[in-house]
């Protein structure tokens, strides 16, 4: 039988609280180095911070169990201007808060596994040093929030995203009080912003980068940003280059950090239809992994017909389903493809021989009803392909249902 832990005096008692402290700190730390977003929020609440969040909420933590004092505002400076900074940018303080409740549910679940069971006894002063740890920062944050609220400013900012909203939902700009007026351009390039697995402070930047550029608007969905930058009679010709080189990013990253899918509104009442499309190039971009950060429909025209093809999207997948426990056939359909249909080639990026590849396209032929020889059966191979890699792609079903401006 376990002997249960029975409450130690003094030196001892502190010396066991310690280690308790120590090792949960050095489990949870170690988990939180290797954490990827997905693991805990929905794609559709995630920021490029929220992992060195994590950590920085850990650390922190940790550091107030070893102190005989209440953490003061200036301990929690760096969590609460991340939380104002994204407040400034668009995410609902509802959303930080979420942010919070999730990540301090990782932290008790952490904790509580790197206990011993005769240590059992002391779970409820962890736990409420956790809750107090909460209850203080969420304090804190709503105190800088609602300092920061009555500087004159918030008012601008308020106004920029009640004007991006009507904007983006083909309205008519609503009137508006108590702030100076602002001007709204009558042409714009519409950039939507989607996340693949940036590196910390990435998408912060960019957003500053967009945010700069004189007259643009952003506004956050589900998906993302999106941003309405004023549109130059020489950005016309080639959008994704023009905004490119406005905000210092290169157009041809290989393996980016996220994805921009760029649009062309040139007047107020194309906004809503080029925001619709700048979503769909910036999402199937996403899916598919392609090599550019900034993307626009014509230089994806066939991936794009692909993705806009509501119902049937879901269809042209669903020819691949024969294929779903053959990997190995899917492998060689791709490589056949990305070889541009030559066997040779798609043997040797497959390490495997030339006839190996015949025969997995006799047996694609077989199982799918469409023989990747012919002109008709690789356009529709090619095609379900695309659109099985955007439908199984973790954010499709969220992303579907963003939250648009009504």
């Amino acid at each position: 039988m376990t002997q249960m832990y029975s409450p130690e005096p003094g030196l001892a008692r502190d010396k066991r609280w310690q280690q308790v402290v120590e090792r949960t700190h050095a489990k949870a730390a170690g988990l939180a180095t290797t954490l990827k977003t997905d693991d805990l929020l929905p794609h559709s609440m995630l920021d490029a911070d929220f992992v060195p969040s994590v950590q920085l909420n850990i650390a922190l933590f940790f550091r107030s169990l070893t102190v005989d004092h209440e953490l003061s505002r200036q301990d929690t400076l760096p969590i609460v201007e991340r939380a104002m900074r994204l407040v400034r940018d668009g995410m609902s303080l509802e959303e930080i808060l979420t942010n919070y409740r999730v990540g301090t549910a990782f932290l008790w679940t952490q904790s509580i596994s790197a206990l011993e069971p005769d240590e059992y006894p002391l779970l409820p002063e962890l736990g409420l040093h956790l809750t107090n740890y909460l209850n203080l920062v969420v304090t804190h944050i709503a105190t800088a929030l609602i300092e920061d609220s009555r500087q004159p400013r918030w008012d601008i900012l308020e106004r920029q995203g009640e004007i991006a909203a009507d904007l983006l939902a083909g309205r008519e700009i609503a009137g508006w009080t108590g702030a100076p007026e602002i001007h709204i351009a009558e042409s714009f390039l519409v950039a939507a912003v989607r996340l693949g697995e940036p590196a910390p402070g990435t998408l912060t930047s960019l957003r500053n980068r967009l945010g700069q550029l004189p007259g643009t608007f952003l506004y956050r969905d589900n998906g993302g940003w999106i941003a309405l930058v004023p549109l130059r009679p020489v950005d016309e010709g080639d959008p994704a280059a023009a905004l490119a080189n406005r905000i210092g990013l290169s157009s041809n990253t290989v393996q980016p950090e996220c994805w921009i899918g760029v649009a062309t509104a040139f007047t107020r009442a194309d906004i809503p239809a080029a925001y619709t499309e700048a979503h769909t190039v910036a999402e199937t971009a996403r899916a598919l992994a392609r090599p550019e950060t900034i993307c626009t429909r014509k230089r994806m025209m066939f991936e794009y017909s692909v993705a806009a093809g509501g119902a049937t999207l879901t269809a042209l997948a669903a020819l691949l389903d024969p294929l779903a426990e053959h990997p190995a056939l899917l492998e060689t359909l791709d490589a056949f493809i990305d070889s541009e249909f030559n066997h040779n080639a798609a043997a040797q990026a497959l390490f495997i021989h030339r006839n190996t590849v015949a025969y997995r396209l006799s047996r694609i032929t077989e199982l799918s009803g469409y023989d990747p020889l012919l002109p008709g059966g690789i356009s529709t191979l090619m095609a379900a392909r695309v659109a099985q890699r955007i439908v199984t792609y973790p954010a499709h079903t969220t992303d579907t249902h963003r939250r648009r401006p009504d």
